[in-house]
């Protein structure tokens, strides 16, 4: 069963009906980056079935894969993390925005689908997603019209960290209110009211104008880098909550989490959960595909009993060894995340073919558009393919239209596809 064909399941925490059926079927063609199909377009479908291994000839390189068994753990993980901790799930779509890959994460019991952007909020709609958090403020009047027009088909709730914000919001709603969380932020961080006399205010905004209703609060804690940091802005959020919960139109919703802080998000926003009519919404989003380097570095699975599993490889060729200690690959800046980490040498196979080995001794120091540069001496040889793990998987995703998603034996057993 793929991605797109998984049955679907009524989620857990009162989900609206799951998505409608029918995306667009995926097309590849001469113009798919990765696919070596010269001939009439294929459906993804029909591509899939044929169970092409990932080194028959039916790939060029480079080629970023997904490979299936870490994605379906990864999901499992989190939401059986969610389920045990009682928080609702919103993960957040900018890691992915794949269509296949939010629907496996509705079908898991998600909540709701998070977004950082109008157009990625639009995006989810055409997905046929019901319900969308957009994580960020909203001042797009184009966009705020359509979803005026949309409000009543989906639930959709945004930020505001200032007057001007619910002033646009309160300008563009239609017959039905704009639901608000009042974001509250921390001095030196990203958006959110400094200070809870700050996020009070905004919230008697909220409350004063005929268009918006106040829904809760939210935060980002991950521009923190200290535990102590950390649980100290999420306390200040759950104080904002409590003073805000008489407050608020319906059910309140109090919302955090990336994919680094989680478990401290549980442990102290989760006791909220116990009060009347409280919905505590994690928004992780970097952990369906995990990595092997930030997050392997900052998953809270390195303080809780389990793990995630890297689920992305970018496989490239060797082009040139010119001199010694400098070995020359065909992947760049438009194949692989570098903002964070340089990929990482996992693996070759020697000459294109044959079985893949450990490859050690290897590390990349610097990409250019389409080169790869790799010191060290480990053998290798122009031809060899080397596969690359990765860092940072929200800047990997958008780099590929089309992935393919592999088996345990790197037999191609799905597409998915992205839409940034």
């Amino acid at each position: 069963m793929g991605f797109a064909d998984s049955p679907p399941q009524d989620g857990a925490w009162g989900n609206p009906p799951t998505p409608p059926r029918g995306l667009p079927e995926i097309a590849v063609d001469a113009r798919t980056r990765g696919f070596l199909w010269p001939g009439e377009p294929i459906g993804g479908r029909e591509f899939a079935e044929a169970r092409h291994s990932l080194f028959d000839g039916a790939f060029t390189w480079p080629v970023m894969t997904a490979r299936r068994s870490a994605l379906d753990h990864n999901i499992a993980t989190l939401a059986r993390f969610a389920d045990r901790h009682g928080l609702a799930f919103a993960p957040h779509a900018k890691t992915t925005m794949s269509p296949q890959l939010v629907r496996a994460q509705l079908d898991a019991g998600a909540w709701g689908i998070s977004a950082a952007t109008p157009g990625q909020v639009l995006a989810l709609r055409s997905f046929g997603v019901p319900r969308v958090l957009l994580a960020n403020e909203i001042f797009d009047r184009g966009a705020l019209r359509l979803l005026a027009g949309e409000i009543g088909c989906f639930d959709f709730l945004c930020y505001a960290d200032s007057v001007e914000g619910v002033r646009v919001l309160d300008e563009m709603a239609g017959d039905v209110p704009f639901r608000v969380l009042v974001e509250l932020g921390h001095p030196g961080g990203r958006t959110g009211c400094r200070g809870q006399d700050e996020l009070l205010a905004v919230a008697r905004a909220v409350r004063e104008a005929q268009g918006t209703e106040l829904a809760g609060v939210a935060g980002y804690e991950g521009t923190h880098h200290e535990a102590a940091e950390v649980r100290g802005f999420l306390r200040d959020l759950a104080r904002a909550a409590r003073t805000l919960a008489p407050q608020t139109a319906g059910p309140m919703v109090v919302s955090a989490g990336g994919s680094s802080w989680f478990d401290l998000v549980a442990e102290e926003l989760a006791p909220l959960t116990g009060e009347p009519g409280v919905t505590v919404v994690l928004r992780s989003g970097a952990y369906i595909a995990h990595d092997d380097g930030y997050y392997a570095e900052h998953t809270p699975y390195n303080r809780l009993e389990g793990e995630l599993r890297p689920a992305l490889e970018v496989w490239a060729q060797v082009l040139s060894v010119p001199e010694p200690g400098l070995v020359l690959a065909g992947m760049g800046k438009r194949d692989v995340p570098h903002d964070i980490h340089l990929p990482f040498p996992r693996a070759v196979r020697r000459g294109g073919r044959g079985p893949a080995e450990p490859l050690t001794g290897v590390t990349v120091v610097k990409v250019q558009d389409q080169h790869a540069y790799l010191d060290g001496d480990a053998g290798l040889r122009p031809g060899d393919l080397v596969s690359f793990g990765l860092s940072h998987p929200c800047t990997a995703f958008d780099k590929w239209r089309v992935i393919p998603v592999v088996d345990d034996d790197d037999i191609v057993i799905d597409l998915i596809n992205t839409c940034f």
